[in-house]
């Protein structure tokens, strides 16, 4: 997977494509622009950045919902940004804290500097989503695994668990189990602190890449083939319990 192994390398050509160079250019040049939130919903080349930046560019459509939410701010769990219960909205609000900061939000670093370096990185993902699906789940989960702190988290993000279901070598019928049996097996497997580590982090998506090729080759792979692809992999990649993949490798839902 080469895009996640170079990946300084391809954000540089994604920042540099025509499109995307023009539209970071108006969001640079125009973003301190904005005082208020109703100011970002209603520009919405502004608005349509921002969302993208952080996943959800689907959704431009809901400027009364984003006003709100970044009217409210992140001072209560009570607020949009909590209840929505989706960590892009959440995100979002915290970078674009117009409750705590006023007028001065959008001359933060955050939202100068981390906002388009958030939509190079999803353009790029969407990109590789169009010409190899691996790499764009590659891509995802080294961006979003620093933030995962329990094994209910990967539950819940289909893109995240589907990387570790792959990297682990479980069925995708293993989302069938009970959450909370789907949640214990995760956290015997992974030790999710190690996602914080660059090195080991690395060593899970190679994980991942391998299986991934491997279950995608179009041609039937023996057992054998899969094991010494385990056995060229780290053992110590992300805190995986090594006798447990052993063990997981292979087995079907009833298993279980």
């Amino acid at each position: 997977m080469q895009v996640s192994g170079n990946l300084a390398k391809w954000q540089k050509l994604t920042a540099a494509q025509p499109d995307v160079k023009q539209e970071t250019k108006y969001y640079q040049d125009n973003i301190e622009k904005v005082n208020t939130p109703a100011d970002l919903v209603n520009n919405y080349r502004l608005f349509s950045y921002v969302l993208n930046a952080y996943g959800l560019g689907d959704q431009v459509y809901a400027k009364a919902l984003f006003q709100k939410v970044l009217t409210q701010g992140t001072g209560s769990s009570k607020n949009l940004a909590y209840t929505l219960n989706d960590p892009r909205i959440l995100a979002l609000a915290k970078a674009l804290n117009f409750a705590t900061n006023g007028t001065s939000t959008t001359s933060s670093s955050t939202v100068k500097t981390d906002v388009v370096n958030n939509y190079i990185e999803q353009t790029l993902e969407t990109n590789e989503k169009q010409s190899n699906s691996g790499v764009q789940l590659a891509l995802y989960f080294q961006r979003n695994a620093p933030n995962i702190k329990t094994a209910y988290n990967i539950l819940a993000d289909k893109t995240l668990l589907t990387v570790v279901q792959t990297a682990l070598g479980l069925s995708s019928f293993t989302s069938a189990m009970d959450v909370d049996r789907q949640a214990t097996l995760l956290s015997k497997a992974l030790n999710l602190k190690d996602f914080q580590d660059p090195k080991k982090l690395a060593n899970f998506i190679q994980r991942f890449s391998v299986l991934y090729d491997l279950n995608n080759a179009g041609t039937t792979t023996s057992q054998t083939t899969t094991v010494s692809a385990f056995a060229n992999l780290s053992s110590t990649s992300a805190g995986i319990s090594a006798s447990l993949l052993s063990s997981m490798q292979g087995r079907k839902l009833g298993g279980f």
